[in-house]
């Protein structure tokens, strides 16, 4: 099978178009169901069993063969060390815009990699959880810039990720509810030592100075992954996906009594694009570009969207 090859031959990454990548399913069987999908997709993106079939049913398998891989490495690490250390998850981290789809990527992987022999449990944590409060956020002027990284509570998530893969037996990450767009006080998602951990967020993949003010060496959130996955698309098209997305959300959750923006519910359709059009501007399309998509060079992987959130093109970083 021929692959693909960008025209600079010194590229890091081998590309595949949507019909070479669907060929390396190889014999995989199909796991899920419409109705699977159907609590998988998100509210702005339906996704097909083609979809699944010839993108994400490759993936699962290459990670599957990732995690079988460190696996090995892992009993032959024990082996010469004379003892068998703690079970640490294989972690995934998936990057990419807000509106992009990176939350439905995570969940369809996920559904997959439970289906596969040997590692059943799978658990799935977003970075909205380690957010910086509201009452934080605003106390520090900081409220019109959710989702850059200094509104992120980042030494939190790093301990987080830290006694993951320490090998502790319970390790506890914040809960953060979309519909009053804050830390929920009291709730926690457990991870209770999974087979393989996926972590969700805008800005997994980025960093910064590689030494702090003291000179001793920084670390990082992506130093803890073991695969990473950026979902990539034009910024014309993540523009019009949160458009419609803020669209539907008018329609449905923004009218719940609790919701932080149910003042955006009684907006005429002409309003509500308006207004969609101007946060996208003046904070998410800054985020992106400042942000997320320098750190796309550093993913194992790029799933490249066209037109529908299908996706188009996959490039894999060589090995």
């Amino acid at each position: 099978m021929s692959k693909s090859t960008n025209s600079n031959s010194f590229s890091r990454y081998i590309r595949f178009s949507r019909a070479e990548w669907a060929h390396l399913r190889a014999s995989t069987a199909m796991p899920l169901s419409e109705q699977d999908l159907e609590q998988l997709h998100g509210i702005n993106e339906q996704v097909s069993l083609t979809e699944v079939d010839e993108i994400y049913l490759p993936l699962s398998r290459l990670l599957n063969l990732y995690v079988d891989a460190t696996r090995n490495l892992y009993l032959a690490s024990s082996a010469f060390l004379g003892h068998l250390a703690e079970k640490v998850p294989y972690v995934i981290g998936i990057a990419g815009s807000v509106a992009v789809g990176k939350s439905t990527t995570a969940r369809i992987i996920q559904a997959l990699l439970t289906r596969w022999p040997g590692h059943p449990r799978v658990d799935l944590v977003t970075t909205d959880g380690f957010l910086l409060p509201n009452d934080v956020l605003s106390e520090r002027g900081l409220m019109e810039r959710k989702g850059f990284p200094e509104s992120y509570d980042v030494r939190r998530l790093i301990r987080f990720l830290a006694d993951v893969k320490s090998g502790r037996k319970e390790v506890k990450a914040p809960v953060y509810s979309h519909l009053t767009y804050d830390i929920v006080p009291g709730e926690w998602t457990v991870v209770r030592q999974p087979d393989i951990m996926i972590v969700e967020g805008l800005n997994v993949l980025q960093t910064g100075q590689s030494l702090s003010q003291s000179g001793a060496p920084r670390l990082f959130v992506s130093d803890f992954f073991d695969f990473t996955i950026y979902v990539d698309a034009e910024e014309h098209l993540i523009k019009q996906w949160y458009v419609e997305r803020f669209h539907k959300l008018r329609q449905t959750a923004f009218r719940q009594p609790e919701s932080f923006f149910r003042r955006y519910s009684t907006l005429t359709e002409e309003e509500a694009s308006e207004t969609a059009s101007r946060i996208w501007d003046t904070i998410n399309g800054p985020n992106l570009r400042a942000n997320i998509l320098p750190t796309r060079a550093r993913a194992h992987l790029i799933l490249t969207k066209g037109e529908h959130h299908s996706v188009q093109s996959t490039s894999l970083k060589k090995l």
